[in-house]
């Protein structure tokens, strides 16, 4: 009883409120980038599918905060399975009090769950953007559960779950590759999920290649990106789950990278259609926030700018090959979040430990080596990813149907899936 009293208060002495108080403000940062991306994709959709398109973000803050609670969280981040997904030992976030846990010693554990939950949020929020305008919403809500259970929640045991001591569980955690704030487990988990949704599932929208489908309102675009570019910041500094130097140093590089990837795109796109574009600027702004965000615990300012000048440059070039593949990846998830997390990933390891004084590269663990480990990351989720929803998917498409009917999708997915009109006329 008397040990159990001095460890109760031990972990109180432990709590850090300023710590506190800046993951709970994080949290709610995470949380903004969910409405953000709903306006950045409905901005990109045609008029008559954009209450549509915002539902899917909305829909994947209530589904995923309830499933979460429930057992999602249990699953990503409780006691290991062999390194490769949790046991239920925190279903119903049993245990999972308001004292310190085992991923950070002065914030209390619900902290870090809400914290957590936020990007659990967003990333099958982002895989919509694929086949936005032409997915049944009953087979979307089943699709988030399924998704969230068997892709989400592996992916993200497997590089950030923890034991009691301190100590990696998740294989990938163990065998040291680096994400200090979601490249694999959000940004290639969504992007790739997305590939093999557009390109095998979904096909083509009707009228796609013939008819034009072009953004129905930029300024929603800009202000989705601004928003998104602002939750950012919650997003990569607050991953540091304490407010000192690391999450400074994230915060830095974090806007940094966004602001060269801006520049990136807009000179490549200049070169190549002869005009810089407004769309182009967001999704650019976009691109370099995916690609620091493995890097942004481990690299200084000068990497970023190099970070976010590659994505910039790299994922408007995956954006073309896909058009020019005709793949109706309709907002183009993979080209944005799918090579822009690959390409973090690997940068992550050319260039972790470079300009940084709050984080040191391992003894003994080379960049070659490190390299090699961000490899194995970005196979094993971009593979686990792409196959197992396309088993998702593929099981829906075969018992209740994915696609809305060509009738449906002519009308609008506005009208034909929520019977309500974005805009009315006056």
């Amino acid at each position: 009883m008397r040990q159990a009293i001095l460890l109760r208060l031990r972990k109180r002495f432990l709590m850090n409120t300023g710590d506190t108080a800046w993951v709970l403000a994080s949290s709610a940062l995470v949380l903004l980038m969910t409405p953000g991306l709903a306006f950045f994709y409905g901005g990109m959709v045609r008029r008559k599918n954009v209450s549509a398109t915002i539902m899917h973000s909305f829909m994947a803050i209530a589904i995923v905060g309830v499933v979460w609670v429930l057992w999602g969280y249990s699953l990503a981040f409780g006691p290991t399975i062999g390194g490769f997904i949790g046991n239920l030992d925190w279903i119903g976030l049993k245990d999972v009090g308001t004292q310190p846990g085992p991923y950070a010693a002065t914030i209390p554990h619900q902290a870090f769950m809400i914290f957590q939950a936020m990007f659990a949020i967003i990333t099958p929020a982002l895989i919509t953007g694929a086949f936005a305008e032409r997915m049944k919403f009953s087979a979307f809500v089943i699709f988030i559960v399924l998704w969230l259970t068997l892709v989400y929640a592996p992916i993200a045991h497997w590089v950030w779950a923890y034991n009691a001591d301190g100590t990696a569980s998740g294989w990938l955690g163990k065998l040291g590759a680096l994400d200090f704030a979601g490249g694999t487990v959000v940004h290639i988990n969504a992007g790739f999920a997305a590939l093999a949704a557009a390109w095998l599932v979904f096909g083509r929208r009707k009228g796609y290649g013939t008819e034009p489908m072009l953004p129905h309102n930029v300024p929603f675009i800009v202000l989705g990106a601004g928003l998104l570019w602002f939750g950012w910041f919650g997003f990569n500094a607050g991953s540091a789950l304490s407010a000192g130097e690391r999450a400074t140093s994230a915060f830095v590089v974090t806007n940094t990278a966004a602001a060269a990837a801006v520049l990136g795109w807009l000179a490549i796109e200049w070169v190549h259609r002869k005009k810089p574009s407004v769309v182009g600027a967001a999704s650019g702004a976009v691109a370099g926030l995916v690609a620091i965000t493995p890097a942004s615990g481990f690299v200084g300012p000068i990497p970023s700018i190099i970070i976010g000048l590659g994505a910039g440059i790299i994922c408007y070039l995956a954006v073309q090959l896909v058009v020019r593949l005709r793949i109706d990846d309709s907002l183009a998830v993979w080209g944005v979040h799918g090579i822009g997390g690959v390409w973090g990933a690997l940068a992550t390891g050319l260039f972790a430990g470079i300009g940084i004084t709050v984080w040191a590269r391992p003894e003994g663990i080379s960049v070659i080596q490190q390299l090699g480990l961000q490899v194995v990351g970005v196979a094993a989720s971009a593979g686990w990813s792409f196959v197992v929803t396309l088993i998702i998917l593929l099981a829906l498409k075969y018992t209740i149907g994915v696609r809305v009917t060509e009738a449906e999708e002519e009308v609008g997915l506005d009208l034909s899936q929520h019977r309500e009109e974005s805009y009315t006329e006056v």
